[in-house]
């Protein structure tokens, strides 16, 4: 084999050959906090009345879209996903770290 044909060789082999690679780690946003955090969510099931009771009247209430009536009530902190006056589900608000 000659010099030419040896280093297409290597040539071709190198380009189809995997360069490094990177994973990719996804952390879901709610647990995107510092350990530190210890906000007790509201836990599905609850009904409105009671959140209101526990963590008083929220900031923003956004109104009610979609069938079933679906809201969403923001605290400092988190906010809490109701289906009439139900609690489905409680999320930790997102924070970037400042630089």
């Amino acid at each position: 084999m000659n010099i030419l044909n040896a280093r297409l060789l290597a040539f071709s082999l190198l380009l189809t050959t995997p360069l490094a690679g990177a994973d990719t780690l996804t952390i879901p946003v709610g647990q995107q906090h510092s350990s530190a955090v210890s906000i007790e969510l509201p836990l599905r099931g609850q009904s409105a009345a009671s959140v209101i009771q526990r963590h008083g009247e929220p900031a923003v209430r956004h109104t009610a879209v979609g069938e079933p009536p679906i809201s969403r009530w923001d605290y400092q902190g988190f906010s809490v996903y109701f289906e009439a006056n139900t609690v489905v589900h409680s999320v930790l608000q997102h924070r970037p770290k400042a630089n």
